[in-house]
């Protein structure tokens, strides 16, 4: 069934006076691929004064950012390179990295997560995945150290560490990760009460045939064989898919957070799913699971923490235009489209979809 207008509106008015009402923050991938973007203290200073968003990943430890978010009370998470992995699994290296990358700054930036590498059983090379583990352990070992106890270590993994999905009940991690690589990392999280990190897109999984499906809008669902539950979107699928994968190793008690999730506003030839009202409606939907406490159907009652993906339209990224237009903001700081984060504003007009 697809909602009318009147429908429509109704539903993301209702959604965005949710966000105006309780004022949830939600947190924000900024990536710095462009060439026309603000300077890191004109956007820390806008996201503080402007915005109830609390919480942001960078893709590097980039000082002019960190520096500028000194003072802000906005959390930081910062990424370490893939391809300087392998030395921080040496204890030294990863005390020389914490020496230089946290404590000059802290705790006047106030980190929230180092996060070791990015996607990287999905892209990285075997030395990468091989040390991945061990220098989680090393740089949180670092951390303890030097007497930082707020910032916790992670990595944020790509859904192509699942060998299936669907039905979710039955999703494994693929057989070549689950007990080399993710088992360790599990009990790492465990042991450090840190959140297994992941980047579930249903943008990814798009098809003309399945667009409510993606875009959480109504349709009979799928219903996992083995447990009955009824699934009617994807978001929630992959989720479950990634809990069930953890349990089966032993680990279904790690939180889950979600490191990206996002969906483009504009596209190329053909990609008439990358609209503005379109991602306005997946944005909204994603941010209201998140602090919603509903959870999912395996995972009822969670919250997750939640950055979506991104901050800004990136106009070097390379790829297709939709790669471009991920963002909630223009460079000139103009709003794509509001879900419902900006301060002390009115509840913008909603736009239809054709």
């Amino acid at each position: 069934m697809e909602l009318s207008p009147c429908h429509l509106t109704f539903l993301i008015s209702t959604l965005l006076l949710f966000h105006f009402t309780t004022v949830t923050p939600i947190g924000v991938n900024y990536g710095t691929l462009a060439d026309n973007l603000p300077p890191p203290a004109q956007v820390a200073q806008f996201l503080n004064d402007r915005t109830t968003i609390d919480r942001v990943k960078i893709f590097d430890a980039n000082p002019d950012i960190i520096r500028a978010f000194s003072g802000t009370g906005i959390l930081l998470s910062i990424t370490v390179p893939n391809g300087d992995i392998p030395a921080l699994a040496d204890s030294h290296a990863a005390r020389r990295w914490v020496e230089s990358h946290i404590q000059p700054f802290y705790p006047q930036t106030k980190f929230q997560y180092i996060l070791v590498g990015t996607e990287v059983l999905h892209w990285g090379d075997q030395n990468m995945k091989a040390n991945l583990v061990p220098a989680m352990r090393s740089l949180h070992n670092a951390l303890t150290r030097a007497g930082i106890t707020t910032v916790k270590v992670t990595s944020p993994h790509s859904l192509g560490i699942l060998e299936s999905s669907d039905p979710p009940s039955l999703a494994r991690f693929r057989s070549e990760w689950d007990r080399d690589f993710l088992a360790p990392m599990l009990l790492f999280h465990r042991r450090t009460k840190s959140p297994f990190m992941v980047n579930p897109y249903p943008y990814f999984s798009w098809t003309p045939k399945t667009e409510p499906f993606s875009l959480f809008r109504p349709n009979p669902g799928t219903r996992d064989r083995v447990t009955g539950k009824n699934y009617t979107n994807v978001y929630d699928l992959l989720l479950d898919a990634v809990f069930s994968s953890m349990k089966r190793l032993g680990f279904g008690d790690v939180e889950i957070a979600v490191g990206e999730v996002g969906w483009p506003s504009r596209g190329g030839p053909g990609m008439t799913h990358c609209t503005v009202e379109n991602a306005l409606w997946h944005n909204l939907n994603v941010v209201r699971k998140a602090e919603s406490g509903t959870g999912t159907p395996l995972m009822p009652g969670r919250k997750f923490e939640t950055y979506i993906f991104a901050l800004f339209n990136e106009n070097l990224k390379p790829g297709l235009d939709d790669e471009r237009n991920f963002g909630l903001f223009r460079p000139d700081l103009s709003s794509v489209y509001d879900i419902g984060i900006m301060r002390e504003t009115q509840v913008p007009p909603i736009p239809m979809p054709s």
